[in-house]
């Protein structure tokens, strides 16, 4: 069973940072693309970023310059670096692992929240 467990969220004043993490079993950031991803009350699930299984990065571009997405082969763990927080950023932040294309995901956790006032 594939078990992805985020944490890191917290609640923050605008313009700090967080650094969010997700676990998952030790086969899954090598043979899967992975992303983040978060959800606001009420409103539709948005992609954050992804990492492909080559490493390479992609960011929303409402994003870019503030969210940083990598992980840690060796530690089974992906990040999401989030700098200069805005009350928007507030939202449930999942993660997620899906097959090579990175446009669809098999796998999530269960969430972490993120509280920027």
């Amino acid at each position: 069973h594939v078990q992805l467990v985020e944490s890191g969220g917290g609640s923050v004043q605008a313009g700090e940072s967080l650094r969010l993490s997700c676990v998952g079993p030790g086969w899954v950031s090598r043979m899967y693309c992975m992303a983040w991803f978060r959800q606001a009350p009420g409103k539709e699930r948005e992609g954050v970023a992804t990492l492909d299984l080559n490493g390479l990065s992609s960011v929303d571009d409402s994003l870019k310059g503030r969210f940083t997405i990598s992980k840690d082969v060796t530690k089974n763990t992906l990040w999401l670096q989030m700098n200069s927080l805005k009350p928007e950023d507030t939202a449930m932040y999942y993660c997620a692992a899906g097959p090579i294309g990175c446009r669809s995901w098999s796998y999530w956790g269960q969430g972490t929240q993120v509280t920027v006032s």
